[in-house]
């Protein structure tokens, strides 16, 4: 299998470079770059400038603002943004629910949603886990009765992330309580966040942020055309989704960035009198994640080749979630290992401006990488738990 990018890849990469370099604001690149938190404000601005481009949707189809890129072309425009750093678009519109409408949506849907969620005119936040469902998805009890031209929606969503900007959530609902196996009589539905029943609670996270958030539907009144394909099919359509969010989750171009910035402030922090980036041992545990990024690398180049010669969700995608997950993981504690206790007395103050409760007391880099660290833990977890990817594998890829 050849690896290599071609001369017009090659050249595609350096005007992604180009455009990166000239239209990324520079309050967000410094925001990225320090590991701060992004307004809404900051991902409506970027996602508009991509979409001005007519790069706001890459992969989708070019009838509905999509770039026509192929495979190889995607992902390296995906690693640039990534390396800039720049916001990637928002997920659960861009990378969730648009390809599902592409894929199981009638027109009116089409029409209706998908320039806006290219344009981010409408935000979207995702439906799917509950108290009681969670890694096991198909136990969830959200129900929707149908009558009247409309789906009555009672039950309650939890760890719905930035619901507290979201105009539509895509949700899973139970429509046949009576269905035999727990993955049937479930339906994909559309709800207008502004429907009266519906109420958002914030959850504090363990970084001190409110990123995630509890849903509850009490008595919402859903149109019937807002429901995506047929009733009783949701689980077919979220298992689509799912493939879709668990490629991206490998962030490899994002791990490049940090280890970069990882690197940067090691040489600025002392250690018995030299730079820490000199020290044997931090050299040794940053040369090991390179090492394991640069194989993750060339696992996500063979899975893209294989995209190429086939548009059937590749269970590799899997690997590329547990591995690239852990290794995010792994770079955050080696930049909590450089700031040391100077990230402990900050807090954030959970306003769009991350504005300090506490004054520093050290390098001002050193206060967002706290935060950072913690709010990284979960990446094991959504998208399919590391677990759950484990049997994935042992299943399709094993034949366990």
């Amino acid at each position: 299998m050849d690896l290599r990018f071609t001369q017009d890849e090659i050249a595609f990469r350096d005007d992604v470079r180009t455009f990166m370099k000239q239209k990324l604001p520079a309050a967000i690149r410094a925001k990225m770059i320090e590991g701060r938190r992004l307004s809404r404000d900051d991902l409506v601005e970027w996602q508009r400038v991509l979409n001005a481009k007519g790069w706001g949707v890459p992969h989708w189809p070019q009838e509905w603002g999509g770039t026509g890129w192929g495979p190889v072309k995607t992902y390296i425009f995906r690693d640039e943004m990534q390396q800039a750093p720049a916001p990637e678009p928002l997920p659960f519109g861009v990378n969730m629910l648009g390809p599902v409408l592409i894929a199981f949506g009638d027109d009116a849907q089409k029409k209706k949603f998908l320039p806006r969620i290219a344009n981010l005119d409408d935000w979207w936040c995702q439906g799917f886990s509950e108290p009681g469902a969670g890694s096991d998805l198909a136990s969830l009890k959200t129900s929707a009765k149908r009558a009247d031209g409309h789906y009555v929606v009672n039950g309650q969503k939890t760890w719905t992330t930035l619901a507290q900007y979201a105009d539509w959530i895509f949700c899973l609902v139970r429509t046949d309580p009576a269905a035999k196996k727990k993955q049937e009589g479930i339906s994909f539905l559309l709800i207008d966040m502004k429907s009266p029943g519906i109420t958002v609670r914030p959850i504090q996270t363990i970084d001190g942020g409110r990123e995630v958030n509890e849903v509850f539907f009490d008595d919402v009144k859903v149109p019937a055309e807002n429901l995506v394909g047929q009733e009783n099919k949701g689980w077919d359509y979220a298992k689509f989704l799912l493939g879709n969010e668990r490629t991206g989750i490998a962030r490899v171009g994002a791990s490049k960035a940090r280890i970069r910035r990882l690197k940067e402030l090691a040489a600025l922090e002392q250690s018995g009198g030299k730079p820490l980036i000199a020290d044997e041992r931090f050299r040794a545990k940053v040369a090991a994640v390179e090492v394991e990024l640069k194989a993750l690398e060339m696992t996500e180049l063979r899975v893209v080749a294989e995209r190429t010669r086939s548009n059937k969700p590749d269970p590799a995608s899997s690997i590329l979630k547990i591995k690239g997950s852990e290794i995010q993981q792994n770079i955050t504690e080696l930049l909590l290992e450089v700031v040391g206790p100077y990230a402990l007395p900050q807090q954030t103050a959970h306003d769009e401006n991350e504005r300090w409760n506490e004054p520093p007391v050290g390098p001002d880099w050193g206060g967002p990488l706290a935060a950072q660290y913690f709010n990284t833990r979960k990446t094991t977890i959504y998208g399919g738990s590391n677990e759950i990817q484990k049997n994935i594998i042992a299943k399709a890829i094993l034949g366990l």
